[in-house]
């Protein structure tokens, strides 16, 4: 969006007394025509007569209305004399600079607006000279007693500076001077720093400019030694930082250039093997000079041109003996980033003149002394990640002296025969303003009524003399009715060409200057268009006759409209004129028209795919001549727009690739040389698979790698005889935006092909293809203006799309027929994803009737990985269909971080289900925990599917899709892949070609005040701090909500997150707010009350949708309640906690409510609460990642930790020396706990071939009993190992209600297995079975055991401890005790338990919680 910073700089001394209120009401207008806020538009005017005075600053004001307001008031200051050159450098100094609200550094383009009504006292050149060193664009205008070439001198360009006789007559150049704005925000090159996202890799041309003269023969070394340290810290690469370095004295010397080394190792050899140069005398401009001409180019290495920061680092050791000043301009001019760096015999001011900016010119006393200013540099260096963009257009062509094709358009009918006189003379004058040759300016003339009759050609004519003598001689034509249609018409097909002498197709810019005296009688729209895209500039200028809107239609933008309400007043807008001309008279690459390539619209590939069967054959030519008008529109040099073209009928044919031709001009020969194809039948859907993979491919020349936008051009006009759907499906996947146009046979199928409907046009037949040109054009520009380019190389890494997606795939016998299709639509799924470590992860899950699962969400980094086991997928079979512990056992088990995903980074997590029944079991708790967790689900089912089932289990209801069969799934993957985009909309989609611009920041912003006795006086301070606050967020309903709560002895919710929707409701319910009083202050209490009745679904919390959650608490003392308990369940639940305190807070306390100690502020009393605002609203502002819960949002009570506690010991062969340890492990581990009926249970089991108990976990109800039992334990001996058996019999015999497993109750179920030796059998499903039920498996082993798997027996990787021996069990149990222990906090249920499923979360490297989700079946609670 536009945004603009504008300083108005106004002549207030004595001269300008009685103009004064005009030049305010102009500034007013000025203002009104702005967008005016904190992150558009922003405004300063600075009034000056002898020293300058602010009114106000660019960050003073951010309405409008607050603008206008000040300006209405303003009063003239008077005084002499006028010093213009101390107002300019005054606000250089002062207004543009971050501190008062200007936005350079972010590349915002800086405006200055000057008013002035004299001649200047002082000298200009120099300030007006900073400023536009700093990219300031200077506007000028004076009255009759201004000095127009001062004006000139200060103005960005003199065609800036305008006139007027008394600043009453403003307006008449209000309309110009917004014009010259747009041209230069529209068709001139940025001169401010453009942007680039964040996450971009840094590149950076560096080029060092060696002073190497006589005098710095001994500081030389030094200089080498501080190069080598510099590129030691850069990154050298072809596509990272380059690097040359250039010596000089009397002249220069490249050692080598950018292009000369891509690695780091060969810079260095080469800047260790510099000689000194010697010579003299010093000639620093002439090297200046010389690097820009000859290393900052592209043939040197130099990557201007695609924006990355061009750097000099020059160091210097004396004064130079020729002049700097235009060398060090140019370079300044061309975007590059000077860093000088001098010793005691150089001249700082001449240093300081050659940098970029002043403050980048360093000095030391010696070189030696090099290293004091290398962190400096380097800093400076590094923070130029922002590529400059060049104040030269940034096109390859030369720039040559301007010239211009100009036809002047003239309305001889009768309504003009006393004015026509008037409009020779005007023609006269400003043809005396041209330059008239053959290679400069050209004119024609042609007057029209009812016909158009032409006076002369563009190259009838090489001198002025012969055009003027002509133009004298005009004579008024006569006739009615008046045709400017007709004429408008004529012009373009018979004056605006080749052989007439028109040179538009070298670049040369075509203007058409229309006098028009009346309304037309024919319309002028079809020929207007047909002159835009044809690139002419259309300037109408009517009298009160004329129909104005008319005009404005004809010209080529609106503003190029001029009324007069005479002819005889043309004298009055010639100026206007003039200068309209010449700003657009810059002719940019030859063989393009100037005009016609809009920086607006991005850079494309377009491919047109023509229809060129049997039934075109009559009307190709028309489909012909349509794709030149188009290709006319494009801009193709300068490696921005690129052209395909395919025909085709049974099959296809290219007849140029998009990397075939570089210029219009070979396209458009290539075009008009098209041959009807023929053909039938016609397979539209063959040949859309044929661009698809044949052309938008790399090596045909597409650019969708780089995140160049793909556009294809159907024009069919039959139907098709093969299947389009599949194909179409497949372009739109790949990103690439269909547009259509199909005739009266073929328009509803075009509109399925199209990207979206609207994109399809519908015709008789191609022969009507000039009706629909304007508006196809039109819609493809629309569209592409919208079109967010995501280069991958550009996009900041946190802004890349990253998912980690989840697929369940019902694998029960229901679905034996459609898995193959099933498994198909996976793979077109990850296809389709963009599988690495750090973009999309990908997990499979089967499951029947109980889930299994085929890999993991770090198990593959590559997507052929993923393909290669997608490949071999076999059906799992059995019954019943669990689709309730599937979606459980992917809760617990694959969406953490252990198993790879991001939840915690903030990655959105996808799950996508494919079921073919209804669930045996319930999938409402699980699907709901899931939810809970953030993870978005979306469920497709088949005709045996339960719909209801899958709408609960889905996002949102129309999340669950449906088929009649899974084979139908490719009839629904485009639709899941919109609904994955939708929900994703913050991130990019990921396809190269985004049409959304990005879901806008949404937040929910609570306020909780301190009203209790002790802030009385403080009250009206804190409501006027949220009034600010809220000023500065965007209130909407799916923007920001508020809510404000305040509190003493008990809380009190003035109005909730949903209460007002509007920023005036919530402001004015602030100002109505009354302070409560009372005491003792109960913060704790208050802060559970926000979390328990504010921060919910039902109060407009908005947290399940991933929107961030922030409270901002401002309290005047210690609480007298505890505030831990409701301090770290606002954490759990996610919510961003800011706390302000004043002198009577308890710091410390305020530090920990606060969700982070860094967001704790204070201040001594409220009334300074405006010192921390922006410091607040800073961290508010940035919070625009959504945090998800780090723990389910379950209400539960914490009671004394319990824990069933299973001991399963390896009893076979090979551990007979070292069960000892193994028993005496047991006691010790035993005697840590507290066992008791309703505390801590015991139960051990022992194993070889199979599995014994030694007693059960209700077998034994004191430590005592246990501790008798353990020590009498004997080894039990046997072989082999069968630890997979093992498992599965306590699952199923130990871990049971009925053996004294509480699992059901909610407490944790612990099994630690000492095992030396590896199973003979499998253990993995019977690990798997355990982890299910949510037993937390401990895994010990020796050196004779396999540590893998170990690992995948334990719950986590992490809970497997190695030791080389049993003997050395001492050395791990505090490990493990504290492991177990901090997972025996168990979550009671508050109804009864149907499945307690632990999730176990990293503390430290070993240690993590668990938190039992419970679903209950009764309302019962259970008393703690």
């Amino acid at each position: 969006m536009a945004r603009r910073d504008v300083v108005f700089l106004l002549d207030g001394s004595d001269g300008t007394r009685s103009s004064f209120p005009a030049m305010r009401a102009f500034v007013e207008r000025m203002v009104e025509r702005l967008n005016v806020s904190e992150n558009r538009d922003r405004v300063s005017v600075i009034q000056y007569s002898r020293d300058p005075e602010a009114h106000f600053y660019l960050n003073t004001y951010s309405r409008k209305e607050d603008v206008l307001d000040t300006l209405r008031g303003l009063r003239q200051k008077g005084g002499r004399p006028l010093n213009t050159g101390a107002a300019l450098q005054y606000v250089r100094d002062n207004v543009f600079t971050a501190s008062s609200g200007s936005r350079l550094a972010e590349g915002v383009p800086q405006l200055l607006i000057l008013l002035s009504g004299g001649k200047s006292s002082d000298n200009v050149d120099t300030p007006a000279s900073s400023l536009k060193e700093l990219g300031v664009l200077i506007f000028a205008i004076g009255s009759r007693s201004s000095d127009s070439r001062e004006l000139q001198k200060i103005s960005h360009e003199p065609s800036y500076a305008l006139s007027v006789g008394d600043f009453a007559d403003l307006p008449s150049v209000q309309q110009q001077l917004f014009s010259n704005i747009n041209t230069v925000f529209v068709e001139g090159p940025s001169i401010t720093t453009t942007t680039i996202a964040e996450g971009r890799r840094q590149r950076r041309d560096v080029v060092f400019l060696l002073d190497g003269s006589d005098a710095t023969r001994n500081g030389f070394p030094a200089m080498k030694e501080f190069v080598q340290k510099m590129v030691e810290k850069l990154e050298v690469a072809e596509n990272r930082d380059r690097v040359s370095v250039v010596q000089y004295s009397r002249d220069q010397e490249a050692h080598f250039y950018l292009n000369t080394y891509t690695t780091k190792e060969e810079i260095l050899d080469g800047v260790r093997g510099l000689r000194h140069k010697g010579g003299r005398p010093l000639y620093t401009g002439a090297a200046l000079q010389y690097v820009r001409d000859n290393v900052f180019t592209a043939s040197s290495g130099s990557r201007r041109l695609e924006g990355v920061p061009q750097i000099l680092v020059l160091l210097s050791g004396g004064r130079s003996f020729d002049s700097v000043e235009a060398a060090a301009s140019s370079l300044k001019e061309l975007g590059i980033l000077t860093f000088g760096i001098g010793s005691r015999g150089s001249d700082s001011r001449e240093l300081q003149r050659i940098s970029y900016d002043p403050n980048y010119a360093l000095s030391v006393s010696d070189f030696s002394e090099l290293p004091n200013v290398q962190e400096q540099l380097l800093a400076s260096v590094q923070s130029v990640s922002i590529p400059i963009t060049p104040t030269t257009p940034t096109v390859t062509a030369d720039y040559v002296t301007p010239r211009k094709d100009v036809v002047f358009l003239l309305d001889g009918s009768d309504g003009t025969r006393n004015s026509f006189p008037a409009m020779r003379d005007f023609v006269q004058r400003v043809v005396e303003q041209f330059t008239i040759e053959a290679n400069r300016d050209r004119v024609s003339v042609v007057q029209y009524s009812r016909e158009a009759e032409v006076h002369f050609y563009l190259n009838s004519y090489t001198t002025k003399e012969d055009v003027l003598d002509r133009v004298r001689g005009l004579k008024h034509k006569g006739g009615r009715p008046l045709y400017t249609g007709a004429a408008l018409q004529y012009v373009r097909d018979n004056v605006f060409t080749a052989s007439t002498g028109s040179r538009r197709l070298e670049g040369v810019p075509q203007i058409l200057i229309l006098l028009s005296g009346g309304r037309s009688f024919d319309s002028v729209d079809a020929a207007a268009s047909s002159l835009k895209e044809l690139g002419v500039l259309t300037f109408g200028i009517g009298s009160r006759g004329s129909d104005s809107r008319e005009l404005q239609r004809v010209s080529y933008d609106p503003n190029y409209a001029i009324s007069v309400s005479d002819f005889s007043e043309l004298p009055n807008v010639q100026e206007q004129l003039l200068a309209s001309v010449q700003a657009v008279a810059t002719p940019i690459t030859p063989t393009s028209p100037t005009l016609t390539a809009d920086d607006a619209i991005p850079i494309k590939d377009v491919v047109f795919l023509l229809d060129g069967s049997d039934g075109t054959r009559n009307t190709f030519p028309a489909v012909r001549e349509f794709v030149q008008r188009v290709v006319e529109q494009f801009n193709i040099e300068a490696n921005r727009d690129r052209v395909s073209v395919v025909q085709y009928s049974r099959d296809a044919e290219v007849n140029f690739y998009l990397n075939t031709y570089a210029t219009k001009g070979e396209i458009l020969n290539t075009v008009r040389g098209l041959r009807h194809r023929g053909g039938r039948p016609l397979n539209t859907g063959a040949a859309l698979q044929y661009v698809r993979d044949s052309v938008f491919t790399a090596s045909a020349g597409s650019r969708k790698q780089e995140g160049v936008p793909q556009i294809l051009i159907l024009l069919s006009g039959g139907r098709s005889s093969d299947n389009i759907d599949t194909h179409a499906s497949a372009l739109k996947e790949s990103g690439i935006l269909i547009f259509g146009i199909g005739t009266r046979n073929s328009s509803r199928e075009v509109q399925r092909i199209a990207a979206d409907p609207t994109y399809a046009q519908s015709i008789n037949e191609f022969s009507d293809l000039p009706s629909v040109q304007q508006q196809f054009i039109s819609s493809l520009n629309d569209v592409l203006v919208q079109v967010k380019p995501m280069t991958p190389t550009v996009a900041a890494e946190r802004r890349m799309a990253r998912r980690d997606v989840v697929f369940l795939l019902d694998g029960s016998d229901g679905t034996r027929s459609s898995f193959p299709a099933m498994r198909a639509f996976v793979e077109r799924m990850v296809e389709r994803l963009n599988v690495s470590e750090n973009r999309d992860r990908v997990s499979v899950i089967q499951y029947s009737r109980d889930p299994e699962a085929h890999f993991y969400l770090n198990t593959y980094s590559r997507k052929e990985d993923v393909l290669d086991t997608l490949r071999g997928l076999r059906q799992k079979g059995g019954r019943p269909l669990n689709t309730g512990a599937a979606l459980q056992y992917v809760r617990d088990n694959v969406f953490t971080a252990s198993s790879g995903s991001r939840l915690a980074e903030g990655v959105p997590q996808l799950l996508i289900l494919l079921s073919g029944g209804k669930s045996s079991d319930n999938v409402d708790t699980p699907a709901s925990s899931l939810k809970e967790l953030g993870v978005l689900i979306f469920a497709i089912g088949s005709r045996s599917s339960d719909s209801r089932e899958l709408q609960k289990i889905s996002h949102e209801p129309s999340y669950a899709l449906s088929v009649g069969d899974f084979a139908d799934l490719p009839s629904v993957q485009q639709q899941l892949f919109s609904n994955i985009n939708t929900v994703f909309v913050e991130g990019p989609s990921i396809t190269t070609t985004t049409i959304a611009e990005g879901r806008r920041q949404r937040r929910d912003v609570v306020f909780l005040l301190d009203g209790s006795d002790a802030t009385r006086n403080g009250f009206p301070a804190m409501k006027e701090f949220v009034q600010k606050m809220v000023e500065k967020l965007e209130v909407a309903e799916n923007r920001d909500r508020v809510s404000v709560v305040q509190y003493s002895r008990d809380p009190e919710a003035h109005f909730y997150l949903n209460t007002y929707t509007t920023k005036e409701e919530i402001l004015d319910g602030v100002r109505g707010l009354r302070h409560k009083g009372g005491r003792p202050l109960y913060t704790g209490a208050a802060l559970q009350y926000v979390r328990d009745n504010v921060f919910t679904a039902s109060s407009g919390s908005r947290r399940l949708e991933g929107v961030p959650q922030i409270l901002v608490l401002l309290s005047g003392g210690r609480s007298f309640d505890s505030v831990e308990a409701a301090a770290s369940s606002l954490k759990e639940l996610g919510i961003l906690t800011f706390g302000i305190g004043s002198r009577g807070s308890d710091s410390r306390e305020l530090q920990r409510i606060s969700y982070d100690p860094n967001y704790a502020l204070s201040v001594s009393d409220f009334s300074e609460l405006p010192n921390v605002q922006e410091q607040l609203l800073a961290s508010v502002q940035s919070v625009s990642i959504p945090i998800t819960p780090t723990t389910p949002t379950v209400t539960a009570d914490y009671v004394t930790p319990r824990k069933d506690v299973v001991f399963l010991l390896d009893g076979s062969d090979g551990t007979r020396n070292s069960f000892p340890a193994m028993r005496d492990f047991v006691q010790r581990v035993v005697e840590q706990f507290t066992i008791e009926a309703n505390r801590d249970r015991v139960s051990v089991v022992q194993y070889s071939r199979e599995a014994e108990v030694h007693f059960y976990l209700n077998s034994y109800t004191t430590k005592e009993d246990v501790l008798d039992r353990v020590r009498g334990l004997k080894h039990k001996g046997g072989r082999p190992l069968y630890t997979g058996a093992a498992l599965q019999y306590v699952r199923d015999n130990v871990f049971t209600a009925s053996t004294g497993s509480r699992r059901l109750e909610g407490v944790p179920q612990i099994l630690i297995l000492l095992s030396g030796g590896r199973s003979f059998d499998s253990v993995d499903a019977a690990a798997s079975s355990l982890k299910e039920l949510g037993v937390l498996t401990f895994g010990i082993g020796s050196r004779g055991s396999d540590s893998r798997e170990l690992q995948r027996v334990s719950y986590d990787p992490n809970y497997a401890i190695s030791v080389s021996d049993f003997s050395e069990l001492p050395n791990v149990q505090e490990q493990l005790l504290a492991s177990v222990q901090a997972v025996a906090t168990p979550i009671t249920p508050t109804s009864p338990t149907l499945t307690g499923m632990c999730i176990a979360e990293l503390y430290d490297s070993q240690l993590r919680g668990c938190a039992l989700l419970i679903s209950l079946s009764s309302c019962e609670q259970w008393d703690h």
